[in-house]
């Protein structure tokens, strides 16, 4: 009987939808013996998985409750199998982009100091900062107290999974999409990486869903924030280390750009951090994925998978094949 390790802080019930022909084994966070598996679920947080994984023996197969996986072949080595949870946080992470580009473009985060003041003139400080972020200085009246998002352009870099879910959920605000992936193709259009540099001037919202690997890393530094229209919103779904920290930040303190982060390199992000004060910006601690939902989701995704294994089906996540 397959041996598979999980950690025990998931509800039973969740795991009801596990082939019948698994034993199933709690794994505590400080386990004090050594233990024999064969399939293990780590849990989300990797300090706490990297720090059980010495104490984990025969291990053939990972399920990674998350989409992203770059912290677990470092840590397992080359001859385990990994999968990750491909798909199961589409929706969530998906929302949470259109909902910090709409709280960005409605001032919310203003409004919220407004709401905290108990200034109800205050709102027309509002107009200043929409003249000085986009550089529009017309007389305009009545006063711009707001932005829209429709018809604006956007740039999605990454076009898998969750991509194609943002595009989704953007398609009734009529935005004028360019994507973005690691290669070229069509139907729809997609523009190969390697044309971002000339894609970036044209963007009101750039958007960065893409996986972190080595190509990934730092690929919006300070040439392509500098690329980027004055005014421009910088959404970061992604990983923190795509975008290089200490160019947003002149970038933010410059007033040439606004952005909304869930992620940031570091992560945590320490206290006193320059970011933490940077103007024009929203930010979350990584918690996109976060919805009820989460747990459920990756782990019929991992139970799918598992029984592919057992039935020596191809998987369809695998992100690294035994060697």
């Amino acid at each position: 009987m397959l041996r598979v390790g999980y950690p025990p802080t998931l509800a039973a019930e969740l795991l009801s939808d596990f082939p019948p022909e698994v034993e199933l084994i709690p794994l505590p966070d400080k386990l004090d013996q050594d233990i024999d598996i064969d399939v293990w679920i780590p849990d989300p947080y990797p300090t706490r998985a990297i720090r059980l994984w010495p104490r984990l023996h025969g291990v053939r197969l990972v399920l990674s409750l998350m989409a992203g996986t770059e912290w677990i072949p470092g840590t397992v080595g080359p001859h385990v199998t990994i999968c990750n949870a491909h798909g199961a946080h589409n929706i969530s992470t998906a929302e949470w982009t259109v909902a910090s580009i709409l709280a960005m473009l409605k001032y919310f985060p203003f409004y919220l100091d407004v709401q905290r003041a108990g200034q109800w003139k205050r709102r027309f400080q509002a107009s200043a900062h929409y003249a000085a972020i986009t550089g529009d200085t017309r007389p305009l009246y009545p006063p711009v107290l707001l932005e829209e998002l429709t018809g604006k352009t956007v740039l999605l870099v990454g076009y898998g999974a969750i991509g194609k879910e943002i595009e989704r959920i953007l398609a009734p605000f009529r935005v004028d999409l360019l994507r973005v992936a690691r290669g070229a193709r069509t139907e729809p259009e997609v523009h190969a990486v390697s044309e971002l540099d000339s894609l970036l001037p044209q963007a009101e919202i750039v958007i960065l869903i893409l996986p972190f690997t080595a190509e990934s890393r730092g690929l919006i530094g300070p040439r392509q924030l500098a690329l980027m229209p004055q005014g421009a919103l910088l959404v970061n779904a992604a990983r923190g280390p795509i975008v290089d920290t200490n160019a947003l930040v002149e970038a933010l303190n410059a007033g040439h750009i606004r952005a909304a982060l869930d992620v940031t390199d570091p992560e945590p992000l320490p206290d006193g951090h320059p970011l933490w004060s940077c103007p024009n910006l929203l930010l979350t601690p990584h918690v996109a994925g976060s919805s009820p939902q989460f747990a459920p989701r990756s782990l019929r995704t991992a139970a799918g998978e598992l029984r592919r294994y057992i039935n020596g089906e191809p998987m369809h996540n695998v992100v690294q094949a035994a060697v």
